[in-house]
């Protein structure tokens, strides 16, 4: 094979996509079969197979029992905004993770104490095994799954404050830089780092999705005077939204 010339796999796959991207293969529309991929490309068994593969695993397909592969319907992909802007009176945990104002959402949440591993550890800058308070999210939009949050706080902050649980008491749900102030911790900076991954098998199972589709990762971490008092990575569908930043000129 010279250089820059593709495996015969991609070269059928690519002109697959193609044909589902214009249109000549619309949603719902049964994928070529196997047998009829390799007639028509002039290819074997398992180039045809892999082929088929390469657009399940992109998730422009997807395969129905007892029925064959099918073009999978494709969304348009909305808009998740990041903005550093804190509104006044507070922001919700949706807020928190979707600043865009014209965006209505609801939450659910669970919380509770565990050790921190090592990453979180690092992230937080306290040892392996220190206690955090560990919070899960799901965000819904029109009551469709769209994002997934877990928040780690170290307990050496909160712990015995009113805000130990950030779902509960006086300021529960507020967000993090409001309950931080309750306690006399002034959040003066958060870092994002953006990145992208296959998706857990119960990350899809929520979000909907199939194995091997790739999800977004936005690593969050709120400082006081240089001190991680909270991190959080927050989960969303690739093939669904994009991640859009406003933020300030200064």
């Amino acid at each position: 094979m010279t250089f820059g010339e593709q495996p015969a796999y991609l070269r059928v796959a690519g002109d697959l996509r193609k044909k589902i991207v214009d249109g000549s293969l619309p949603p719902h529309t049964r994928l070529p079969s196997q047998a009829r991929i390799r007639e028509e490309y002039g290819v074997s068994d398992t180039v045809a197979l892999e082929a088929r593969k390469v657009l399940m695993a992109e998730g422009l397909v997807e395969g129905r029992s007892g029925s064959g592969t099918y073009v999978r319907e494709r969304p348009v992909p909305r808009r998740v905004s990041r903005s550093g802007y804190r509104p006044s009176g507070g922001a919700t945990p949706f807020r928190q993770e979707q600043a865009d104002a014209a965006v209505r959402g609801t939450w659910e949440s669970s919380s509770r104490q565990a050790e921190a591993g090592a990453a979180i550890a690092e992230r937080l800058g306290i040892e392996i095994g220190e206690r955090v308070m560990r919070t899960k999210y799901l965000f819904r939009e029109a009551g469709e799954p769209m994002m997934l949050s877990t928040s780690w706080e170290p307990l050496a902050v909160t712990g015995r404050t009113p805000v130990m649980l950030p779902e509960e008491g006086p300021l529960g749900g507020m967000g993090v830089v409001e309950r931080m102030a309750a306690i006399d911790v002034i959040v003066d900076n958060v870092t994002e780092e953006v990145g992208a991954r296959p998706g857990l098998a119960e990350e899809l199972h929520i979000l909907g999705g199939v194995p091997g589709h790739v999800v977004l990762v936005v690593q969050r971490t709120y400082y006081a005077s240089g001190r991680p008092v909270e991190t959080a990575d927050v989960v969303v569908p690739a093939d669904r939204y994009r991640v859009a930043y406003h933020l300030p000129v200064r």
